[in-house]
């Protein structure tokens, strides 16, 4: 069980136990794969008690990925040293921790998106998830005025981690270099 968080909120037991279930399900073999059955195991709880919190697959999937959102700004923001030139260097080697522990072929909020295209809790639960991590950014890094270039630093390291791994954090951290010397383009 990952260790509660000032991010997880209103979750009891059940719920975090059906999410953590859900969520390592999903992560592990996609969003279209498994039936109710297979998510029912995953969340190690009667159908019963999934349908309680869970009526519909959709509800399944926004639960598991409330859960990832948690523990990803967790790992990512909780405890960074204050007033540090270097903390986007630690926010780096923390997604790149992510990464390789956690998932490695790529953001799980975008896949949920790629498989429910049509769902729109699911690309809500998505532009939240990503607001929330840059406006993080934001504030850790002092970088005020430099939102969506961190973002898009972010969503790089990401996206291309099945393809460079641990080069993909090198490579965010040369661009960061540059936003904080301020030798980065305006657009």
């Amino acid at each position: 069980m990952v260790e509660r968080s000032f991010y997880i909120v209103n979750m009891n037991k059940t719920q975090e136990k059906i999410a953590a279930g859900l969520e390592q399900a999903f992560a592990e073999r996609g969003f279209t794969e498994l039936g109710v059955d297979g998510l029912r195991d995953a969340a190690k709880v009667s159908l019963r008690t999934l349908y309680k919190y869970c009526p519909s697959k959709v509800d399944m999937i926004i639960m598991a990925l409330e859960h990832r959102h948690a523990r990803y700004l967790t790992h990512l923001f909780e405890g960074l040293p204050t007033h540090n030139p270097q903390v986007l260097d630690e926010i780096f080697a923390r997604v790149g921790h992510w990464m390789s522990e956690n998932n490695s072929e790529g953001c799980l909020f975008h896949n949920a998106v790629v498989s429910h295209p049509n769902s729109e809790a699911i690309r809500k639960m998505l532009e939240r998830h990503k607001a929330e991590v840059a406006d993080k950014l934001v504030e850790s890094s002092n970088l005020i005025a430099m939102r969506e270039p961190l973002l898009l630093i972010h969503e790089g390291i990401v996206q291309s981690w099945p393809i460079l791994g641990a080069q993909a954090i090198a490579s965010a951290r040369i661009l960061a270099t540059g936003l904080q010397s301020g030798n980065a383009v305006k657009v």
